[in-house]
C-alpha cells in the first residue's frame, strides 16, 4: 500500500516553511521554495528534502515543538517504512514526480527553537539512524498535491 503526501511546504529562504495547496517541482527544487544558506541547502542532488510525518509524530511524543516544515522540509509524507528510505531509492509522487534519495540531511542549528534543551541532533540520521530528513533529485518533474501517493519506484 502506497503512502501519501500530507504537506508541501515552502518559504523565501528560512524555517518554518509553510504549507501550500499544490506545487510544481522540477530539477531545480519545488516552486515557491528557495533556501536561506544554498551553500548548505538546494541544487540539483538536494532539490527536494522529504520527511515522515510518522517522525514528527514520534518527536513530538518525545516533547519537542515539531510540526510539518518547520525543520525545512518540503514534502511531508506518511505510510512508508521511513528507515528504508535510503540514498538510491526512487519515489514515485503522485502521477508523474519520480525522485532518487541522494542523501541524509545535516540538522542545522536554525531548529534548534524546535528541540527541548536545543538538541537538533535528535534528527541526525548518524545519532538517531531513522530519523533524519532526506535529500532527493528530480529525474522526472511534476506537480504534488497533499493527499498524492507516494511508493517505492
Amino acid at each position: 500500500m502506497p503512502g501519501h503526501v500530507v504537506q508541501i511546504s515552502v518559504s523565501p529562504g528560512g524555517v518554518p516553511k509553510q504549507p501550500v495547496a499544490q506545487a510544481a517541482v522540477d530539477g531545480a527544487g519545488v516552486a515557491g521554495d528557495a533556501q536561506a544558506h544554498p551553500e548548505f541547502h538546494g541544487g540539483p542532488d538536494r532539490a527536494v528534502c522529504l520527511w515522515a510525518e510518522e517522525v514528527i509524530n514520534e518527536l513530538r511524543a518525545e516533547g519537542h515543538a515539531i510540526a510539518p516544515g518547520w525543520a525545512g522540509e518540503n514534502l511531508t509524507v506518511m505510510g512508508l517504512d521511513w528507515p528504508a528510505i535510503v540514498p538510491g531509492v526512487r519515489l514515485r509522487v503522485g502521477a508523474e514526480l519520480l525522485l532518487e534519495i541522494t542523501g541524509y540531511t545535516t540538522p542545522c542549528a536554525a531548529n534548534a527553537r524546535w528541540f527541548k534543551g536545543g538538541d537538533f541532533s535528535r534528527i541526525s540520521q548518524k545519532k538517531h539512524p531513522g530519523s533524519s530528513r532526506v535529500y532527493a533529485r528530480v529525474l522526472a518533474p511534476g506537480a504534488v498535491r497533499p493527499g498524492d501517493p507516494v511508493e517505492v519506484a
